[in-house]
């Protein structure tokens, strides 16, 4: 029997996903899952939810475990084989709230401020104090297990776990498998090109580029889904939402993994005070994140019922995490989209960056690919991203406010909006507004 632990068991509906496909797993089948949570009541109902799925899934056969609270998060954790991470530290309330309504003081805006922008800062400093707890746990009682991170901000967290803890670990998002779909479906073409498609993306979490697209004859994708997308912009549809990234195909020649809403952030291009036109132009949706959490709050209490009642069943999901268990496992290879420590692969990236790039799973481990040299205003483009990544993950191990100031003054998007001297102090701000959720910076 092997052990699977599922730090942040409280995400019900994301347990489920990850959980419910490993049961799914036949290598899986009689694992024990150990749930973990700070938060009681959300630990008791995914409790009571996956031992629904390991009877109406998987026979019974898997053990589930539950353990509350700091102070059995090493038995969580004893012996497990894989972690699975999806901690929110601060949930919507205070901190997601305090990341959006002090930056509006400033006059600054954002669309979801998880990955980038002040919000993604204030997301990575408060995070990764935690995780470097998780590590020291780990390294303890089970050092060889695989750290599979589903949190973000996922450059900044998963950059800090590989340099860092000496923990296995990888970053996991399902933007890279879902991209190349939302774009020919977008753009009128998923329906009629000759599958399976070949691909080939690379970059950073949610702005790594899809760099080759070709039909199952090898026919390039990419000049039409160019001509396309330049289409779009000239007239585009009611109810067209994706107009950042037809942007980026227009000006930059690609698209990339994450939804323009994101993107809208990553930059200095859209989201400006002084230019309101052109948020309405690109339909960017300011304060988004906020208001799905309020969806998802009120979600959870319709869904709870159907999750808790015991009538509960399971299909596989879009998530990679049971693949790649279940390769380590078997050693049955599978490929993923992963984020690793860059050392080489993408050339004209810093070698301490977090970047995304093509993997190889197999019992041995997980292997990225060499990808080489990004198209020169790609590479630029991640490098915005990257400068604020790299001080974050810096003033999150030394403890310095000057680092956590330059993070912010070299974000794209806050640097356009902020003087130098409102960028300091809307940090001040928020340090203190943060309060026990932050360490002590000097």
């Amino acid at each position: 029997m092997g052990k699977i632990t599922f730090m942040g068991a409280g995400s019900t509906v994301f347990a489920k996903n990850v959980i419910g496909d490993s049961m799914m797993q036949e290598s899986m089948h009689d694992f024990e899952f150990s749930l973990y949570d700070i938060d009681g009541e959300r630990l008791e109902e995914s409790f009571i939810m996956v031992n629904a799925l390991n009877e109406n899934v998987n026979g019974g056969r898997a053990k589930v475990t539950k353990h509350l609270g700091v102070e059995n998060r090493k038995e969580a954790l004893r012996g497990a084989d894989f972690v699975v991470n999806a901690i929110q530290v601060g949930g919507y309330e205070p901190c997601t709230v305090t990341d959006f309504e002090i930056p509006k003081k400033y006059g600054l805006r954002q669309t979801i401020a998880d990955t980038l922008g002040i919000g993604g800062i204030f997301r990575s400093l408060r995070t990764i104090p935690v995780l470097e707890d998780f590590a020291r746990d780990m390294a303890e009682v089970c050092p060889d297990a695989y750290f599979l991170n589903y949190t973000n901000p996922m450059a900044a967290l998963t950059g800090f776990m590989l340099r860092y803890t000496p923990i296995k670990t990888v970053g996991l998002c399902h933007s890279v498998q879902v991209c190349t779909k939302e774009l020919l479906t977008g753009l009128g073409m998923y329906d009629t090109v000759k599958k399976p498609l070949k691909e080939k993306i690379a970059g950073i979490n949610h702005m790594a580029w899809l760099l080759e697209l070709k039909d199952a004859d090898g026919a390039d994708l990419l000049p039409e889904v160019r001509r396309r997308a330049c289409g779009i912009l000239e007239n585009p549809p009611e109810d067209f939402r994706d107009l950042v990234r037809m942007e980026y195909i227009r000006r930059l020649g690609y698209y990339c993994t994450e939804s323009s809403e994101h993107n809208a952030e990553y930059n200095a291009f859209f989201i400006k005070s002084k230019y309101p036109e052109i948020i309405g132009k690109y339909r960017i949706p300011l304060d988004e994140y906020p208001r799905r959490c309020v969806n998802q709050i009120n979600g959870w209490k319709t869904a709870k019922e159907k999750y808790l009642s015991g009538d509960i069943t399971h299909t596989l999901s879009r998530e990679y995490a049971s693949h790649i268990m279940n390769a380590i496992i078997t050693d049955t290879p599978y490929r993923i989209g992963g984020n690793v420590i860059n050392n080489g692969l993408i050339t004209n990236l810093p070698d301490e960056a977090c970047v995304e790039v093509p993997c190889l799973v197999e019992k041995s481990g997980i292997h990225p690919t060499y990808v080489g040299k990004l198209p020169t205003q790609l590479a630029a483009m991640n490098m915005l991203n990257i400068n604020t990544q790299l001080l974050t993950i810096e003033a999150a191990v030394t403890k310095k406010k000057e680092c956590i100031y330059q993070a912010a003054m070299l974000d794209p998007h806050t640097s356009a909006e902020l003087s130098i001297d409102d960028i300091v102090a809307l940090c001040d701000d928020l340090i203190e507004a943060h309060g026990d959720w932050l360490p002590k910076y000097n």
